[in-house]
């Protein structure tokens, strides 16, 4: 039992890494690359799409990204999606494919993108500790039906906060990497 709710919240711990990894990614540096349009859907044939799902990316330069739709009707549902999205980007269409080059971020531009880093990195933290106290509630609640004894309980706790510590120390890391990118010019 103790296992069970070890591993679940080892799992759950691990997904909030997850998503903050993909969030962190989302945040445009002055470099282009496709996980930027990670989150960003177009309206295609009435259905809200995933760009990833219609088209290819690809970087020419550090600074540009062309967007290839497989449909070339898609063209102009792909423009609107990504000038709507608020990525701080113009889209330009030639008729097959939609260039997007990145404009140089601005030093006030980079720390606005270091406080939303920052502020996505502490949701995971957050998330990494509501995964813990859950689960200590969890094993609390076993103790207290007298299935596991107070050595068990607290051996999960020390498990618990362990692996607590790694996540955050990981969420942390990715911070600083994200950090670390957005500074360099």
């Amino acid at each position: 039992m103790i296992a069970d709710v070890q591993k679940e919240a080892s799992n759950k711990m691990q997904h909030a890494v997850d998503h903050a990894r993909e969030d962190l990614a989302t945040i445009r540096t002055g470099r282009a690359h496709p996980q930027m349009f990670n989150k960003i859907t177009a309206d295609y044939y009435g259905a809200p799409t995933p760009l990833q799902q219609l088209a290819t990316f690809t970087s020419p330069d550090p600074r540009s990204m062309i967007i290839t739709p497989f449909d070339r009707s898609a063209i102009g549902a792909i423009e609107k999606a990504i000038r709507d999205a608020d990525l701080g980007v113009n889209p330009s269409n030639d008729g097959n494919a939609v260039r997007v080059v990145m404009p140089q971020l601005t030093e006030e531009r980079r720390k606005e993108y270091i406080k939303m880093a920052k502020s996505k990195a502490e949701d995971a933290r957050v998330a990494v500790r509501n995964v813990r106290r859950h689960s200590i509630d969890q094993l609390k609640k076993l103790q207290k039906d007298g299935e596991i004894g107070e050595d068990d309980l607290s051996r999960a706790e020390k498990a618990l906060d362990a692996s607590t510590k790694k996540f955050v120390e990981s969420i942390d890391e990715l911070f600083k990497h994200k950090e670390a990118e957005l500074l360099e010019v």
